[in-house]
């Protein structure tokens, strides 16, 4: 038996980021909650700055302007945060 397999990107439409808890809510329905001290600067930001996202690259990327913060899903679901990242 043959079956075509679809090997697709996951990708991002929406984000909510929360006193203690980043919601990224993915294209099939997933969702992904990480601890918002991942990311330093999201932690540190504004709630403006925080509600302030764009997607990069058709969902497959968080992008923050005001912080320059960016966050990739691969990322997220691998569980890398911004303390672990190669320097």
């Amino acid at each position: 038996m043959n079956s075509l397999v679809l090997d697709t990107e996951p990708v991002a439409i929406d984000v909510t980021v929360e006193a203690d808890v980043l919601r990224v809510v993915l294209g099939d329905g997933r969702q992904i909650s990480v601890p918002i001290e991942w990311f330093p600067r999201l932690r540190d930001a504004t709630a403006t700055a925080r509600a302030d996202w764009r997607l990069l690259g058709g969902g497959v990327g968080i992008h923050w302007p005001q912080i320059d913060e960016d966050i990739s899903i691969k990322g997220l679901l691998a569980g890398r945060g911004a303390r672990n990242r190669a320097a």
